[in-house]
């Protein structure tokens, strides 16, 4: 059965695409099939660091939308993969609403996961109520507290919002710090993750031995959190 899997948390610089990268990834490394489609215009991680797996869609255009789904029922061997810019939320639930697509995927045996990927801050708090409001135990969920953008969740912990979303079987992951030197060098060489851990530093201007040895400890830590979801 096809599960397809939203990227999101709607804030701009929370770590999306970062996860996304991070699936991707895992999906690559552990020999799961997948699909990605890319809903950045200007700055689509998913076509930039993994374009063999990626194609573009629009995320105001129901057409454009649809082929997730039509992806989806057309492959059930494989993962569909969204990575979901800024600003999309809105759009999403439109397209959603009318086109009656829990409805159908469920018709078709898919199932949906929204990944919520957050900072330290409230403002993350606060759409993930949004979110949980909106669709309730109709979603699959998994909070995504992103340790790259802030270690302290304190704000989440004692929102409501952590056991809101653990009563509708949420699932809860930590994304943990990598340095940010080494992050900055990955992007700037636009490489993926397993180049990054596997090529020589001459392959990598400026990543050394053990700066991709690093990339390796934070990405296995990262396995291990998403091996527990059995995605």
């Amino acid at each position: 059965m096809a599960n397809i899997h939203f990227i999101g948390g709607e804030k701009g610089g929370v770590g999306k695409s970062v996860l996304a990268r991070v699936l991707a990834q895992y999906f690559i490394d552990r020999s799961k099939p997948f699909l990605g489609f890319d809903t950045d215009r200007s700055h689509g991680s998913l076509l930039r660091f993994y374009s063999d797996f990626a194609s573009p869609v629009v995320v105001d255009r129901y057409e454009s939308l649809d082929n997730v789904v039509e992806a989806a029922s057309e492959n059930p061997d494989k993962r569909i993969l969204v990575d979901l810019a800024a600003q999309t939320h809105d759009s999403l639930v439109k397209w959603m609403d009318e086109s009656g697509v829990l409805e159908a995927t469920g018709e078709l045996g898919l199932t949906i996961t929204y990944w919520h990927v957050m900072d330290s801050g409230k403002d993350s708090v606060d759409l993930l109520k949004k979110l949980l409001d909106r669709f309730g135990s109709r979603l699959n969920y998994v909070i995504v507290l992103n340790q790259l953008r802030g270690e302290n969740f304190d704000i989440f912990d004692r929102s409501g919002e952590k056991e809101h979303a653990l009563s509708l079987n949420a699932r809860i992951i930590t994304l943990k710090r990598l340095h940010e030197a080494v992050i900055n060098k990955i992007d700037a060489g636009s490489t993926s993750f397993w180049a990054a851990k596997n090529k020589s530093e001459t392959d990598i201007k400026g990543l050394g031995i053990l700066e991709r040895q690093r990339v390796k400890v934070w990405l296995n830590h990262a396995y291990e959190q998403i091996d527990g979801l059995y995605v």
